[in-house]
């Protein structure tokens, strides 16, 4: 299916125009499903009313995501642009330089120099320091629950899982987590679809809290080399590149981006997972005496409640897309949500089931395809496992409130009690 009757006329414009509006509702924020059919119906190609297009159906966006034909928005596409002032706020800047933002060969290289990044070995040697990780939050919540009755889950679990897990591998100082979790979601503003001024100059500020607290970081390994990520990153561009200040920039800025990358996307992962099961709790109460499909139950929230909403490409030369004519250098956006939703490839995709196996594109494809997925995973299943054991009684008090994003769809707080 290509572009349907005249999305790209006027009446094609405001049908669009009020999608995007409502999936920054309040009631787009918890329940999606519908606007992604409302937005998939106009076709599987639908022109964007400031130009460019989104993508929504499934097949169509893991052709854009796994194809050579197209490209990430990086600095050289910016500045072909004829507005590229519009790409000039600083955040933006410094995200556009990460590795999210650089095609080969740039990429290449600096993906090889991380390796095989989270592979069986370190997943191995991560898994019982998540264990360890999980049982004192866990702890924590226990006595917040007996305290206060209640509790938020966003808080105390599934903010701190991602940062004790990260921040640990990569050496960052307990101390430190609150500051680098709020730098973390101040920045992200920069990366949501149409960013307001005030959220522009809040990732700004952002930003540079990010670029000094990281640099330092980088400053700290060179100085005191140890047996860590940073280090290794540090010993290995060496080895390949003689200007360290050069070398410092690339370490400074795949750990920062490693750092933010884990974060926002894996909390909002800890935290829908927990809802969708706690919505139905005949679901939590099933899960608990089936404990062999929490990892089944875990791509199910993925599939059905993505983190990340929405990712852009760029086209590399004059190409066609279901039908569609695009010119290089168009931007498309990949819908995830309305993939994931595509009745074509998950029948009844707006049925949250356990025992689907369906199949999802929330980590992407091709060569961004997510550094952090297969440890996204283990914190996912490791923290569900221990909640199911611990708190079999475990129930929502109110739905999750969300932050008023595109891109991210992160929970704020979602309030249990036992």
């Amino acid at each position: 299916m290509s572009v349907m009757g005249d999305p790209g006329g006027s009446a094609g414009r405001r049908a669009v125009v009020s999608v995007l509006g409502r999936l920054r509702s309040a009631q787009g924020l918890a329940d999606p499903a519908p606007l992604y059919d409302e937005l998939r119906s106009l076709g599987d190609v639908v022109p964007a009313p400031w130009g460019g297009y989104f993508v929504t159906g499934f097949q169509t966006c893991s052709q854009v995501l796994r194809s050579r034909t197209w490209l990430v928005p990086d600095f050289a596409w910016q500045e072909r642009q004829p507005d590229p002032a519009r790409w000039q706020a600083p955040a933006t800047r410094e995200m556009t330089g990460t590795l999210s933002r650089l095609n080969p060969p740039v990429h290449t290289c600096q993906r090889r120099s991380l390796g095989n990044l989270f592979d069986r070995a370190t997943l191995t040697a991560l898994t019982p320091h998540v264990e360890r990780h999980v049982a004192g939050l866990l702890d924590g919540l226990e006595r917040r629950l007996r305290a206060d009755g209640t509790a938020d889950l966003v808080t105390e679990v599934s903010e701190r899982l991602p940062l004790l897990t990260v921040g640990g591998w990569l050496g960052i100082p307990v101390a430190d987590h609150r500051h680098v979790l709020q730098f973390t979601h101040n920045q992200v503003h920069a990366q949501e679809l149409l960013p307001r001024k005030s959220e522009l100059e809040q990732s700004a500020r952002a930003t540079v809290q990010l670029r000094a607290y990281f640099t330092d970081l980088v400053r700290q390994r060179r100085r005191a080399p140890g047996d860590d990520p940073v280090s290794h990153w540090i010993r290995t561009w060496d080895a390949m590149e003689p200007d360290r200040a050069a070398v410092d920039e690339i370490v400074y800025r795949l750990t920062m981006f490693i750092t933010i990358a884990s974060l926002e996307t894996t909390a909002t992962l800890l935290s829908s997972m927990v809802w969708h099961l706690l919505r139905r709790p005949a679901r939590w109460d099933w899960l608990r005496e089936n404990l062999q499909h929490v990892a089944d139950a875990v791509e199910e929230t993925l599939r059905y409640d993505p983190p990340v909403r929405l990712n852009s490409r760029v086209a590399a030369e004059d190409t066609e897309l279901a039908g569609v004519p695009i010119r290089k250098d168009e931007m498309v956006h990949v819908m995830y949500g309305a993939a994931n939703h595509d009745p074509r490839r998950n029948p009844d995709p707006h049925v949250f089931d356990i025992l689907r196996r369906g199949i999802h594109l929330t980590f992407g494809g091709g060569a961004h395809y997510c550094l952090g997925a297969a440890l996204g995973r283990l914190e996912a299943r490791t923290l569900l496992t221990r909640m199911l054991q611990r708190f079999p009684a475990l129930r929502a008090v109110a739905p999750p409130e969300y932050a008023p994003r595109m891109v991210f769809h992160r929970l704020t707080s979602l309030r249990v009690t036992a």
